[in-house]
């Protein structure tokens, strides 16, 4: 083990990701992955950081029959096959199967069946109502509009782009999808034919979620909070070095709006409570050095996770629920969903205008390793020891060794605690 001022210079991880500033995960979860893609349940309740090999992936069908079972009520097996257009020993084997994926299923001979701890889906209607309500203008339903360029036509077209000047505050296209790849992916997709500034998406599942460091993130259908959030900037990559600090910043004000308290962060991009993580971000950007930029914000947060998945997961994690404790209102995933809009739409707007450095002291002082002893992993392995002095003017990590100094900017480095 060396101190920060044993390794090169040269060696010292510098990029300021172009493209994946990614936050934490890890590899894909299977509860059951000794099963062959045919076996593989149709419900898969699942979550992310498990060393397990292959991610399983919840179906369309699956989906239609646990919202058939959101309601928390008894159905029949005559009722939910009619509705779903399945066989009644279908729809006994997909719940048998569900039971297996984690979910809670209680059965009464007359009554039929129903979850005992049915999950919340995401309702559009009630997201977007909250955000009335926090101040933020919507935008009409459906996708954000044509680039000019693309207006007769859907295929993106070579050469440039006509100036447009960027809202500070756009309107918000939200929209919300069972099932998708990835949100930042789907954005990224759009953002060379459509304007995606202000477009949000969430997804209740993520069949190739991404995270930090090429990793994979999945979610916990029901209980996981997975969104992100399209944004354009005039300036270019340098300014925008701060950003998925900024971001950390906007999360935690629209935790602690919502009630839900204690929630600190972890350079670069984390969201923990008591050293467990309960939550990372993502910041992708595309555009010239100079500006302008087009930026997808991913952010991930654990809500409601079983206690069997905990166990799998290969770093200590906690979710939501946790934090706020047993007897607090139930975390109404909606209204946290249209705060988190609301609260990074202002963040982002105030970045735009004024860089990291609004933000700099309130992070510092919500990071959750400030002044500690710490030891920055490497990607070739070797480990740096220092005490954390801060971050400065580009969000980079300073370590402090006795009077010295060294900074590390964002990228494949990785925080533990000595």
């Amino acid at each position: 083990m060396r101190n920060f001022l044993g390794r090169r210079r040269s060696n010292v991880v510098r990029r300021q990701e172009t493209t994946p500033l990614q936050p934490a995960g890890t590899a894909p979860i299977s509860v059951h992955a000794d099963k062959t893609d045919a076996e593989r349940d149709p419900f898969c309740y699942s979550s992310r950081l498990c060393c397990c090999p292959r991610t399983l992936v919840l179906t369309p069908l699956g989906f239609s029959l646990l919202r058939q079972l959101s309601d928390g009520a008894f159905h029949s097996g005559e009722d939910l096959a009619a509705r779903v257009g399945l066989t009644r020993a279908r729809v006994s084997q997909l719940l048998r199967q569900a039971e297996t994926a984690g979910l809670s299923l209680e059965r009464v001979r007359g009554r039929g069946y129903r979850l005992v701890a049915a999950p919340d889906f995401l309702d559009g209607g009630a997201v977007r109502s909250a955000l009335v309500e926090y101040g933020v203008t919507l935008a009409a339903n459906g996708l954000s509009p044509l680039k000019a360029q693309n207006a007769d036509d859907d295929i993106g077209l070579p050469g440039g782009e006509a100036p447009v000047e960027i809202q500070s505050k756009p309107a918000i296209h939200l929209e919300i999808v069972d099932q998708i790849d990835s949100t930042s992916s789907e954005l990224l997709r759009r953002a060379p034919r459509r304007d995606i500034h202000g477009a949000a998406i969430a997804a209740e599942w993520q069949t190739a979620g991404r995270g930090r460091r090429g990793r994979t993130w999945n979610a916990v259908a029901g209980g996981s909070l997975t969104f992100s959030l399209g944004w354009r900037f005039e300036q270019g990559a340098g300014f925008l070095a701060g950003l998925s600090l900024a971001v950390g910043v906007g999360v935690i004000h629209a935790l602690e709006k919502e009630g839900i308290q204690g929630v600190g962060l972890k350079w670069p991009n984390d969201l923990i409570h008591r050293h467990l993580k309960v939550g990372g971000i993502l910041v992708e950007l595309n555009g010239d050095a100079l500006g302008p930029s087009t930026v997808v914000v991913g952010v991930g947060l654990n809500v409601r996770m079983p206690r069997e998945l905990k166990r799998d997961i290969a770093q200590p994690v906690s979710d939501l629920a946790s934090v706020v404790g047993r007897g607090a209102p139930a975390i109404d995933r909606n209204r946290l969903l249209a705060r988190l809009i609301a609260e990074l739409s202002a963040t982002l707007a105030t970045y735009a205008h004024d860089g990291f450095a609004p933000f700099a002291a309130e992070w510092q002082h919500r990071h959750a390793y400030q002044g500690k002893p710490v030891r920055l992993l490497l990607p070739d392995g070797a480990a740096v020891l220092g005490k954390v002095a801060g971050v400065d003017a580009s969000g980079a990590l300073v370590l402090a060794d006795g009077p010295r100094r060294a900074r590390f900017l964002a990228g494949e480095i990785s925080l533990r605690r000595a």
